[in-house]
């Protein structure tokens, strides 16, 4: 990816910044919108020195379509090109259909659907004009096949697939690629303390990840769209 610039939404979190690891070592430049002002400290502190001339950071709200469009009119503006991009933004919330509420309804489809829609809205144009882009989706392992007693996260994470696939076809012409990645349960600080007592041995890391959708990101992945890789 080098002389790249690639995108990373939710790159403040354990993945996000695994990824922009990734990009970085790949020889791209990112940027990362954020929204948790603890989660952008945690990041600058992990990408300072000499990393630190390649990666920019935003406060931005990635479902508010004129805030994401905002923003990839500046990074734009700023490089004249958006080469790929890559959605991790997202939530989980358990719950069968008749626990889910309307409210944790609607925010599982922001968090992990609208996000990724309007990331890919405001990214498309400029990936269109120049006939050149990547788009890499965080989904779930776990929704496919679809399980039961979290509802609002599994059709949320399950539409992500749908989109990433019906999207390919859509750009395909255009020489974009459009891939999901699906990863299974993750070890990252978050999932540690929300199961304190399960069997660490079959999760993967995020580093594992990553490098997944760093090739999936690059020129050597160019023959693959519309896929759903499971890790």
């Amino acid at each position: 990816m080098r002389g790249r610039v690639a995108v990373v939404t939710g790159g403040t979190g354990a993945l996000g910044q695994a990824i922009v690891a990734r990009c970085l070592a790949a020889g791209a430049s990112v940027w990362v919108p954020w929204v948790v002002e603890a989660e952008h400290q945690a990041l600058l502190a992990r990408f300072k020195g000499e990393a630190a001339g390649h990666v920019e950071a935003r406060k931005v709200d990635v479902t508010d379509e004129a805030a994401a469009s905002a923003f990839t009119a500046e990074l734009v503006a700023k490089t004249g090109r958006l080469d790929v991009l890559v959605n991790t933004v997202g939530g989980f919330a358990g719950g069968d259909l008749l626990s889910t509420s309307v409210a944790d309804w609607e925010r599982m489809l922001r968090l992990n659907l609208t996000s990724a829609f309007v990331a890919c809205r405001a990214a498309l144009p400029h990936m269109v004009r120049a006939r050149y882009g990547r788009v890499v989706n965080i989904a779930s392992r776990a929704v496919v096949p679809p399980g039961g007693g979290f509802i609002g996260y599994t059709v949320s994470k399950a539409g992500v697939i749908t989109l990433t696939q019906a999207l390919a076809q859509e750009v395909r012409a255009q020489a974009i690629t459009v891939n999901a990645v699906l990863p299974s349960t993750m070890d990252t600080p978050a999932n540690r303390q929300a199961m304190p007592d399960a069997d660490r041995s079959g999760w993967v890391t995020t580093d594992q990840v990553a490098a997944v959708v760093a090739f999936l990101a690059g020129d050597d992945a160019s023959a693959i769209t519309g896929a759903a890789v499971p890790v």
